[in-house]
């Protein structure tokens, strides 16, 4: 097949198997990721609406979404820019109930890039550990 961006819609499909006609389509792309037979590219923004999607609309748990998304993201043919920091923006988003994926992922990000800090409004920032939120 070559190599792919993939859409949110065929993680989903992979991890919550409730479209018999698609899921098995995305779970057999999926499978031949995992056996290095086929490149997968996503983008954050892909990440991002997969776990916002399970969240809010399948209101799956976040440990739960942890546990599925993350090994799929760690496949070695899995390419997604920012790959190396989701362990730690997802502890964090498991263990901040009430901070966002993307908050959760902007503030690991700035530790991660060494920047002095975020500007923000969001003063749900400041109970990130390390975390300095200056506001504008």
């Amino acid at each position: 097949m070559g190599d792919l961006l993939v859409d949110t819609n065929v993680v989903l499909r992979h991890l919550m198997q409730d479209n018999a006609a698609q899921s098995p389509s995305a779970s057999a792309f999926f499978a031949a990721v995992e056996r290095g037979e086929q490149v997968a590219r996503l983008s954050e923004t892909i990440v991002f609406e997969t776990v916002f999607t399970l969240e809010r609309t399948y209101r799956v748990p976040r440990a739960l979404i942890r546990d599925a998304v993350l090994p799929l993201m760690r496949l070695p043919d899995v390419i997604l820019p920012g790959k190396e920091i989701l362990d730690t923006v997802f502890d964090l988003y498991t263990s901040m109930n009430k901070l966002s994926f993307a908050d959760c992922y902007h503030a690991v990000l700035v530790s991660w890039l060494k920047l002095d800090g975020i500007a923000s409004f969001d003063r749900g920032l400041d109970r990130v550990p390390g975390l300095r939120r200056v506001e504008p």
